[in-house]
Formats: C-alpha cells, structure tokens, sequence
C-alpha cells in the first residue's frame, strides 16, 4: 500500500516531513502517527491508512513535498510479506569513470528550495551554482533519485563550467524533444541574488521549516495577487465608553475579559452582508464569491503565526464571538490548533493594534480577496462639526486587496460601512448576547 502526502487544508499543496515517528519493519495500527508534517498553517500528523507493517520511507525528514507525494510504503495485514524496494540506479556524475562504482547518495538534512522549474535542489547546490553562473537544469544528477549533488556541481566546475552542455545522447528522439522544448521556452528567470554572508560576530539563525513554509506562503501571496491599501480613521469613542462599562460584568458572567476584536469581528461580518464582493477568492477564469462568512484571525506564537477561523461568524453574538476568539487563539499559542480550525476562511481581521500599531499594510492571505487590520486605540485631539476640538479615541483601519478581485471603491465603501457600525456602538446600543 502506498502512503502519500496528505491534503492538510484549504489551498495547502505541500508539507514538510518534520519527523517520522516509525522506521521499516516496524509494525503499525490504523489510524497511528506515522510522521510529524509541517505547513504553514498548522502541524500535523499522518495517521497510517491501515494495520500493517511499514516497508519503505521514501522520503527524508526535513524534505518538502506536494500533496499526493508518495512518501512511504507499507504491508497490510493479512498481506504476503514484501521485500522492501531496492534503490533505483543513479546515473553516473560528470567526470566519473564509466564501469567504476556509483558514489553513495548522502541525504541532506537541509530543507530543500523548489526552483522556478519544480526540481528540488539543496542550498548548498543553488549556492555554488549562482556563485559560477550555471544551469542546473543542464546537469546530470548522480544523488538519490537522480538528484543534482555538491560533487556533481564541483564536476562541472572542474571540467570547465560546461553546463550547458546537451544532456547525455542516450536517446535521440528525446534530445530532439528537448532542444525542440528549449528552443519553444521562454528564457529562464534570472536567477536570485546569493544569500549574504554572515560576519564573525554575526548570529546565525537556522530557518525551521516552519518559517520557511510562512516565508513561501507570503512569497506566494506577494507575488501572485496585486496589493493595494487603503486606511481610514474611526472614532470609537463610545466603543470604549461601552466595553468599560459592561467589562467586569462581563467577566463575571463568563469566566473571561471581554476584548474589543468581537465588536470589530461584529463590525466586519454586518459589512460582508452588505458587500458580499470582499468575500471573495480569485480563481483564474472566474471569482469565486463566498457564501459562507468565515473569519480567519491572526494570532502570533512565539515563533510563528497561526491564522485559525471563526466558522459561521455571522450567526454569532458579541459573547459568542469573544469566546471563540479566545477559544482559537490559546489553542493557537498551546499548538492544539486542528486541520478543521485553520481551513475555510475567507476574510481575515488581524489585531495589530495590540502591539501599539497605529498603521499597518497586512499581507493578504491568500487564496482570500482582502484582509483588514485594527490599528491601536489612542487619544487624540479632533476637530468637531462646529470646530470645537475635543479629545476622542480614534483607531485606523487599514485594509489590503487584491487588486484582480476588488477596486478601491467598492473597499471605500466596505471601510465606510465598517467605520459606521464601530462608531454607532454605544453604551445600550448593542446586545452582547
């Protein structure tokens, strides 16, 4: 049987292999952890499919793979035993001596990088490559699975930097589809710029795979949706003047603080109803207009940051919505978020007001249209109607769009309706429960 990378969320296409937790041979029940997976969104675990026995890990810790990777092997109960798979022949590295034996692939632990072509190629490899200006696409690899390793780049080096050569002439009808493929293709990316070097009195922090995954995602975002930005300011006075009023009650009854992300959660789903546009996702050819309202909220760890979702937030009350709010987020900080928690949202609202922000550009998160930020509450002097000035609590919103789904007059008028809602909350203007 085999076992492959699961899907582990919504718009996820690969996880990392943080860990296997079984090694060949070993005996297995259904439903038990094979392997620690991570993503961007959330750790998880790979059940094994079946009772049996484990024959082959086909991948290596620290490695990425997409969705549907086959990543091990194993027996079912009640099947005849099977050996497990002999390796593959690698071909033979640049330089080598024909006849003479194959080098031993070693396994890098390292995290590997996924070049613009989809090949997997280690930092190590894409260093020394940028440093002499070659085409790894153009080298044949003698490392596991065909993989290009430091040793064949060293060869190609040696030889005289002649990666550019045509591949082995093994088969002619394949080296005419290639050169009639690079002949089609557009020239190939630039490559990037080679990392810094770091110092003797620098520190070094290694990059965990679950930065690395938080680092693609944005990438990702970045790169493939247009962002725009736009801010507004609010007063929320009365806001204020309401959460000190019913707060300690509140507490009481609840068990827990009453905070203001519920009312601007409240502010945000009531708006949504009003522009169901913003509730969006790209999807090519189409938009995809979501009928469900799903807040995702930004939550920091310590060392990442985890976005779980408010499922239905439109059916909830202020109370409802502050549990939840507080429910996600310790489950977030205590790393007991589940796959269900962290999928399906569509509109996120991130507080960056808690750190004292008083103005932020959020990075959408994708595959969502917008995403919209509450900056710190502060006093400030404000000229009135009648040009009296007068000391009031006023907070931005800043909101990010993907420019492909939404234009800025349809987010003006989103950011108008939410400013309203938060400034016509007043003491007795709204039932929390």
């Amino acid at each position: 049987m085999e076992i492959k990378m699961p899907q582990l969320g919504e718009s996820v296409t690969e996880g990392t292999i943080g860990k296997w937790l079984v090694k060949p041979g070993d005996a297995v029940k259904k439903y038990q952890p094979i392997a620690e997976v991570i993503t961007d969104k959330v750790n998880a675990e790979i059940p094994a499919p079946a009772d049996g026995t484990i024959i082959s890990l086909a991948v290596e810790e620290g490695s990425t793979h997409s969705v549907g990777t086959l990543i091990a092997t194993m027996q079912t109960a009640g099947e005849a035993p099977v050996a497990a798979p002999a390796p593959a022949p690698t071909a033979a590295p640049v330089g080598a001596t024909v006849g003479a034996p194959a080098p031993t692939a070693r396994a890098s632990t390292a995290v590997l990088e996924r070049p613009a072509g989809g090949a997997r190629y280690s930092p190590a490899v894409m260093k020394l490559a940028q440093e002499h200006g070659l085409d790894l696409t153009r080298i044949s690899g003698s490392g596991l699975g065909g993989r290009i390793t430091r040793k064949d780049v060293e060869a190609v080096i040696a030889a005289g930097g002649a990666a550019t050569q045509a591949q082995p002439a093994a088969d002619c009808v394949g080296s005419m589809v290639a050169a009639q493929a690079e002949t089609a293709a557009p020239a190939p990316a630039p490559a990037p710029a080679p990392a810094p070097t770091p110092l003797a009195a620098d520190q070094v922090i290694p990059v965990d795979a679950v930065r690395r995954r938080i680092a693609e995602k944005m990438r990702q975002s970045k790169h493939e949706a247009p962002h725009a930005w736009t801010m507004m300011p609010v007063d929320v006075t009365g806001l204020v003047k309401l959460k000190e009023q019913v707060g300690e009650e509140f507490k009481r009854r609840e068990g827990i603080s009453l905070s203001f992300v519920p009312f601007f959660i409240k502010a945000v789903v009531e708006s949504l109803k009003e522009y169901p546009i913003i509730n969006s996702q790209w999807a090519g050819d189409s938009i995809i207009m979501k009928k469900e309202i799903n807040i995702s909220i930004a939550v920091a760890t310590e060392t990442a940051l985890a976005v779980p979702v408010i499922k239905q937030a439109d059916r909830l009350s202020i109370a409802g919505l502050n549990h939840a709010v507080a429910d996600l987020a310790g489950r977030a900080r205590a790393g007991k978020l589940t796959l269900d928690d962290i999928s399906g949202g569509t509109f996120t609202v991130n507080n960056t007001g808690y750190f004292g922000s008083f103005m932020s550009a959020p990075i959408i998160n994708h595959p969502q249209a917008a995403i919209l930020s509450f900056e710190a509450i502060t006093k400030t002097p404000v000229v009135l109607e009648n040009d009296a000035i007068a000391i009031r609590s006023i907070m931005n919103i800043c909101m990010s769009l993907d420019h492909r789904v939404l234009d800025g007059l349809v987010c003006g008028r989103f950011l108008q309706a939410v400013k309203a809602r938060l400034e016509s909350y007043q003491p007795g203007s709204i039932q929390l429960y």
